[in-house]
C-alpha cells in the first residue's frame, strides 16, 4: 500500500543557505486524517495562521485495488520527525504554523568555474507567473521573473529532479526525481519544506509521476493513465480520473479562490475533460481530431486554449458550456 511518511532528517541535501528551525508539526495518531494541515498562503508576504479553506469534494473514492488498476492511490501516514513512531501522546499545536514566503537571497551561491553546467530536466512557472522553477540533474533552482535573478538553489549530491512545483512563493514545494540518476524515486511525490531544507512527506505510486499541480486547497498528481486529486489540508483522496495515455502529464487547474476547475485529457483522442468541482459537473469538449499536445487554462478557469499534435490550430473554448470562441490558424507553428 502506498504511504505518506516523513524521511529521516539525515537525508537532507546540502543547501546554499542555512536552514531555519524545524516547524513544530506533531501527530499524536499516525492513522488519523488530520496529520498535515498547512493553511492558506498569501502570494508574496507572510500570512497569518488561519484554518484551511474547506471545499466539499464532488465524490470521495476509495483507493483503487491493484487487481483493477495499475496505479494505487496512496493512503496517509504522516509522522513528525520530533515524535518517535512508538509514542503518540503529544498533542497537535493549537495553531498550525503558517506557510512562509521564500526569502530572496541577495547573492546566489557561488559555482566553481570549472564545474560542468547541469542538464535541464524541468521548467515551470508558479501560479502567478512571478517566479519559475528549473529542475536539473543536480537539484533545482528558483528564479524571479521581474527583475530576473536567481532566488535560491538546492544542489543534491548526484541526483536529478524532473518535477518542481511551486505553491506561489511559500516554503512548500512538490518534487519528483528524474534524469539518469534520480535523487528521489520517479514514482514518488516529495513534499519539500525549504525552511527546514528537507522533505516532510511523500506520496508513493505504482507508476512514474508525470506532473504535479498545487493549489492552496488541493494537490493534483498526474500519472500515465490516471489523475488523483487530494485535499491539501488532510491529504484525503477526493477524486480520481481515468484519462487516455498522458506521458506529458497534461493537466491544468484554476487558481481563483472558491472556484476549482480542473482540465485534463478525456477518454478519447482529441478530447478535453473539464471538471467543475464547485457545481459538481463534468464537461467533455472534442477540441481536435488529432491528439491533444498542450492546453492552457485561464486563472479563473473560464477559458481554455488547446493545440493538437499537428500544431496548425489553436482553439479557445469556454469551459462553462464548451463553446468554441476563437480559432487561430498558424500553418508554420508546431505545438511540440
Amino acid at each position: 500500500m502506498a504511504s505518506l511518511s516523513i524521511p529521516p532528517s539525515s537525508s537532507s541535501p546540502s543547501s546554499s543557505s542555512s536552514s531555519l528551525s524545524p516547524l513544530p508539526w506533531t501527530n499524536p495518531d499516525p492513522d488519523s486524517d488530520s496529520s498535515f494541515a498547512p493553511p492558506p498562503v498569501e502570494d508574496s508576504r507572510p500570512s497569518q495562521a488561519s484554518p484551511p479553506r474547506s471545499i466539499d469534494p464532488r465524490e470521495e473514492e476509495e483507493p483503487v485495488e491493484s487487481e483493477s488498476c495499475g496505479e494505487v492511490a496512496p493512503s496517509v501516514d504522516l509522522r513528525s520527525s520530533e515524535t518517535s513512531s512508538s509514542s503518540h501522546e503529544s498533542a497537535l499545536p493549537a495553531d498550525p504554523p503558517p506557510l512562509l514566503p521564500v526569502s530572496f537571497s541577495s547573492s546566489p551561491p557561488k559555482v566553481e568555474a570549472d564545474s560542468v553546467a547541469p542538464s535541464l530536466l524541468h521548467l515551470s512557472f508558479n501560479q502567478d507567473h512571478g517566479c519559475f522553477a528549473a529542475g536539473t540533474d543536480r537539484g533545482f533552482r528558483i528564479y524571479n521573473c521581474d527583475p530576473f535573478r536567481e532566488i535560491f538553489r538546492r544542489d543534491f549530491d548526484g541526483g536529478g529532479v524532473s518535477v518542481v512545483e511551486m505553491l506561489f512563493r511559500c516554503n512548500i514545494l512538490a518534487l519528483v526525481g528524474g534524469g539518469t540518476s534520480p535523487y528521489y524515486p520517479p514514482n514518488k511525490v516529495m513534499i519539500w519544506d525549504d525552511h527546514q531544507s528537507r522533505c516532510i512527506g511523500e506520496l508513493s505510486f505504482r507508476s512514474d509521476v508525470r506532473a504535479v499541480r498545487l493549489r492552496r486547497d488541493r494537490i493534483i498528481v498526474v500519472l500515465d493513465h490516471k489523475i488523483f486529486v487530494y485535499n491539501f489540508a488532510d491529504l484525503k483522496l477526493v477524486h480520481q480520473i481515468e484519462t487516455v495515455p498522458n506521458p506529458k502529464g497534461l493537466c491544468a487547474v484554476s487558481q481563483q479562490q472558491g472556484s476549482l476547475v480542473l482540465v485534463c485529457p478525456g477518454g478519447q483522442k482529441g478530447q478535453v475533460r473539464v471538471e467543475h468541482y464547485g457545481v459538481r459537473s463534468t464537461k467533455f469538449i472534442m477540441a481536435h481530431d488529432s491528439r491533444i499536445a498542450c492546453f492552457v487554462l485561464s486563472q479563473d478557469g473560464r477559458l481554455i486554449a488547446t493545440a493538437s499534435s499537428k500544431g496548425t490550430l489553436i482553439r479557445i473554448y469556454s469551459t462553462v458550456d464548451g463553446t468554441l470562441l476563437q480559432e487561430l490558424r498558424v500553418p508554420s507553428l508546431s505545438s511540440r
